[in-house]
Formats: structure tokens, C-alpha cells, sequence
């Protein structure tokens, strides 16, 4: 069983590959503006689960979901030839809504500066 760091690595570098792939090789127009916010591995290497936010926020978090799906094996075998592992884990992809909670909360301390 990997050690945390290497599960850490193996998840920055998932991370990043898909990230480059989205921006590149995808042209389903169902994943256009999206970004991966984090990639976390089980320690079995079985699944690594793939949280994604869009810039227009979860008004479109079906649509994406659906697209990254319908991409999934795609995306699978692609990672698998450049993230060299012996078996490489499915991708469960899932919706990540700390953009938008971040977003909320800086508009409300923006609100509270100005009441002073």
C-alpha cells in the first residue's frame, strides 16, 4: 500500500494531467470553463475521486457532470498512459461548491466593511 505522500503525488499528478486535458484534448462543450479543484486517491489505488467547479457556479453542475460521465473512460485510459501506476483507479467525478461558498462569504465581509 502507498505511503500518504505518495498518494498525495500520484493525486497532484492526476490533478494536473486532467486539468491540461480538459483545457486541450476535450471538446465536449459540456466541460468548457471548468476547472478541477481536487483530485483525492483511496489508498487501494481503486478510486480517486475528482471534484470540479465551473465559473458560472452550480447552475451548471448537472450538465458537467453528465459531460465528465460520458468522458469518463476516456479520460481513464488517457491518464492511465501518462500516469504510469500498474492499474489505474476509476474516476468518480463529483461536484465541489467551495468557489461558490467562498465567493458568498467574501461578498458578505465586503457588505460588513462597508457598514463601518
Amino acid at each position: 500500500m502507498p505511503t500518504g505522500i505518495r498518494l498525495q503525488r500520484i493525486a497532484d499528478r492526476v490533478r494536473q494531467e486532467l486539468s491540461e486535458m480538459l483545457l486541450h484534448e476535450v471538446n465536449d462543450p459540456r466541460l468548457k470553463q471548468i476547472f478541477v479543484t481536487d483530485v483525492r486517491i483511496d489508498r487501494e489505488l481503486a478510486y480517486a475521486d475528482v471534484y470540479v467547479s465551473a465559473v458560472e457556479g452550480s447552475v451548471r453542475s448537472a450538465e458537467v457532470l453528465a459531460g465528465l460521465e460520458s468522458a469518463g473512460g476516456f479520460l481513464r485510459r488517457a491518464l492511465a498512459t501518462r500516469v504510469e501506476l500498474r492499474t489505474f483507479p476509476r474516476l468518480r467525478f463529483h461536484w465541489d461548491p467551495t468557489p461558490e461558498n467562498a465567493d458568498h462569504i467574501e461578498r458578505i465581509l465586503s457588505g460588513l466593511r462597508e457598514r463601518k
